[in-house]
């Protein structure tokens, strides 16, 4: 009996050592836990940190390619604004002013040009071309104006002057608008004014839709999933914001108008103190939308500064913003899990704490199960973790741009996609490699240049440059950017590069094809001149000779046949200057047969001369079709050209109106029975200045503006043809050019010139 009974005191005691030391255990996992739980809402907190913090770099990131695509936009329409101001045609405000400008402005209209105006020098006369190419001359107290005013001081020759931002009404719609204008001095040469007098002679001024222009380089910009972008300008005046109706709003009082229960003092803060101050940088702020959703929110937002001049007098600042939720989004939904995760361990001990004893086993086996459950979130939270890195380095990766690091030396430490295939390999075969392994010495040496100039000062250098890869040449404009260390010293730089290499050969060509069509039309307007003179002259001796001359007499009979051939001889003059003379209005419908018969009875004379029979095939009562008669006249003119010249030693030219099956087109048909178009000829028949001519004998531009004028009215123009090498017998060329027809009572005229 003693002994049982030590043996249940021995039990006993064991029991409660055991549920004692269980106890304690669990006291000590509780405590652990409660301190892991503290030690992971730091951890929780101080990830959301990082995470905001490298979100916003990437933005910021974004918010300097976008300053750089507004600034290269306003280079360019500068850069034109420039180029403008030295022709000829502005500077002696010859009769081709209209044509230069509208040359210009079709070349800048995309990035927001909506008119170019010319002021004389006495500031009264203002010369404007508008956006639908139609030219006006209009009287005013120009001279009064603040640009005009700027451009008489001598020291702003070959500047460019910014004004201020203002609401204009046009068509209906308000549009923010800026003025730039530089001053015009007579300094070039042409035939007229081989010496140049170097005087004032106006201003030429290109009127912007800043908003146009903002949403064109801004409207791609994308954060995240759903962030985007606003500009403010140096008043703080919304230039851009997917909320349309704060466009042209203050940014300081807009917000508070449409949320005035929220506070918005310290995105106000932000506006104030630093993007007004042309300050780059990133932080937070309350807002109480975004997208379709309406409540009180904190967003990411990064800024930087758009420089109008170079002074850096004048500015705007684009903002780029996202959700904090959505960035924080990941990381708090996986430490909210672990948390839960924990409580539920702790209530699980304590419960199980005091059914130790009878639930041993049971409790050791649940408490492993709980651990392994433990470990496998915590792997999913780290592989959730990885993912959203490889998200935001994304970003980077998906950019069009060249970016990648370099450190002092020259070497690259990184390099995303698009530069690695720029260089014709894979970002992991490239990285370590120098500069100058990549490029020629000279461009090398050049880059080089810039890095260390941002290691040396630790400011960001914006350059546009050549450069050499493979023997081959290209032009890059590219930003470096210095990376710092927690000391604020630069240990790396960041460069983001663009390829313009076909924009540059695409200025540089049109350029020279701009000076080539204005000698072209110059030396036609003065052949055509200086025949219509001794026109004049025999005319004049012929109806002279005609009132001395017997009626009836051979003589007499002679000087009628002179007199109507030298009036047939001066209208066609006058009709070859009709073509060239800007009409006093563009229409908008016209008759395809009345505007054929003036065609043909101009070269009537020549198809007489030349051997070559003409038949009309015109059906009567078409239609009138979209177009101007000026135009169409001209289209016509160069197709009938065209035919005669195929046809050396004479043929037959057929002339063909008629209306397509479903009624909605007039076609007009030529054809001739020339040598037709040889196979290797036919794709580029079309281009600018291809001709198959001897040198002299042609331009190369008539069918290209034969396409241009008929696919502006909507129309088109194709071609069928038979080469003489090909069938000598049915060898010959149709031109078919189909125009849509005007509905009835549609007919108008608009533009007034």
């Amino acid at each position: 009996m003693h002994k049982v009974n030590k043996e249940k005191r021995s039990s006993k005691g064991k029991y409660y050592n055991v549920r004692r030391a269980i106890i304690v255990f669990g006291i000590l996992m509780i405590v652990l836990l409660l301190s892991a739980l503290y030690l992971g809402m730091v951890s929780a907190r101080h990830m959301k940190e990082i995470i905001r913090e490298d979100f916003n770099k990437q933005q910021l990131i974004l918010a300097r390619y976008a300053t750089h695509r507004v600034e290269d936009s306003l280079d360019f329409i500068k850069r034109e604004l420039s180029l403008l101001s030295l022709s000829p045609s502005i500077q002696y405000l010859e009769v081709s002013w209209a044509n230069r400008m509208n040359t210009t402005l079709s070349s800048v209209k995309e990035d927001g040009v909506i008119e170019i105006r010319l002021v004389d020098k006495n500031g009264e006369t203002a010369y404007i071309v508008g956006a639908l190419g139609t030219s006006r001359i209009i009287k005013g107290h120009f001279k009064d104006t603040g640009f005009f005013r700027w451009a008489l001081l001598k020291e702003n020759k070959n500047r460019i002057y910014v004004g201020e931002i203002t609401r204009e009404n046009r068509q209906y719609t308000e549009k923010l608008v800026m003025n730039l204008a530089t001053p015009i001095y007579e300094e070039s040469v042409d035939e007229a004014h081989p010496s140049p007098s170097g005087r004032f002679s106006g201003v030429i001024l290109f009127n912007v839709d800043v908003t146009y222009l903002v949403k064109k380089n801004l409207k791609d910009i994308r954060s995240g999933k759903s962030g985007y972008a606003w500009v403010i300008d140096d008043r703080g005046v919304f230039l851009f914001h997917p909320e349309k109706d704060f466009i042209g709003d203050d940014a300081f009082k807009a917000r508070k108008l449409k949320q005035p229960a929220i506070s918005f003092t310290r995105i106000n803060e932000i506006q104030k103190d630093k993007m007004l101050k042309g300050e780059e940088g990133t932080s937070w702020y309350s807002s109480g939308w975004h997208g379709g959703i309406e409540t009180e929110m904190k967003k990411l937002i990064a800024y930087a500064p758009v420089y109008l001049t170079s002074g850096h007098d004048r500015m705007w600042s684009i903002a780029v913003v996202a959700p904090m939720s959505e960035v924080e989004g990941a990381i708090h939904f996986v430490y909210t899990r672990q948390f839960y995760i924990q409580g539920i361990i702790i209530f699980v001990i304590i419960f199980g704490s005091v059914y130790v004893i009878n639930f041993e086993r049971r409790w050791a086996k649940t408490l492993e199960d709980e651990v392994t459950e433990k470990t496998e979130d915590l792997k999913k939270s780290l592989n959730k973790l990885e993912k959203s890195e490889e998200k935001y380095r994304t970003l980077v990766e998906s950019a069009e741009d060249l970016i990648f690091t370099v450190n002092e030396k020259g070497e690259y430490l990184s390099m995303n996609r698009c530069a690695a295939s720029f260089f014709g390999g894979h970002p992991e075969n490239l990285i370590g490699k120098n500069v100058h392994d990549l490029f020629s010495k000279e461009s090398a040496d050049l880059q080089m240049g810039f890095v260390r100039q941002v290691f040396d000062t630790g400011r960001n250098v914006n350059v546009k440059y050549p450069v050499e890869v493979g023997k081959r040449e290209y032009w890059f404009t590219s930003n470096f950017v210095g990376i710092k260390n927690e000391s604020g010293q630069v240990f790396a730089v960041l460069g983001i590069s663009r390829d313009i290499t076909e924009r540059k050969k695409m200025e540089e060509e049109q350029m020279y094809n701009t000076e080539k069509l204005a000698s072209i039309g110059k030396l036609t307007a003065g052949v055509a001149h200086e025949l219509n003179n001794p026109m004049a002259i025999i005319l004049g001796f012929a109806d002279l000779l005609l009132e001395k001359a017997e009626p009836g007499s051979k003589n007499h009979e002679i000087l009628k046949t002179i007199e109507r051939q030298a009036l047939n001889c001066k209208r066609i003059l006058e009709s070859l200057l009709g073509f060239a003379r800007y009409r006093e209005k563009t229409e908008y419908s016209t008759d395809i047969n009345e505007n054929l018969e003036r065609v043909v009875s101009v070269v009537e004379n020549i198809l007489a001369t030349k051997n070559i029979t003409l038949e009309k095939n015109l059906t009567e009562d078409l239609p009138k079709v979209r177009g101007d008669s000026g135009h169409l006249q001209q289209v016509f003119m160069n197709l009938i050209t065209n035919a005669v010249a195929a046809m050396e030693g004479g043929g037959i030219l057929t002339i063909t109106t008629r209306l397509n099956e479903p009624g909605n087109r007039v076609e007009i048909l030529f054809k001739d029975t020339g040598h037709g178009i040889k196979r290797e000829n036919r794709d580029k028949i079309f281009e600018a200045f291809f001709t198959t001519k001897r040198m002299g004998e042609g331009t190369g531009l008539g069918l290209s503006v034969c396409y241009g004028i008929v696919t502006r009215y909507g129309g088109d123009i194709t071609f069928e043809t038979v080469a003489e090498e090909e069938d000598s017998e049915r060898k010959g060329t149709t031109f078919t050019v189909s125009l849509p027809v005007v509905p009835s009572g549609s007919e108008k005229c608009y533009g007034q010139t």
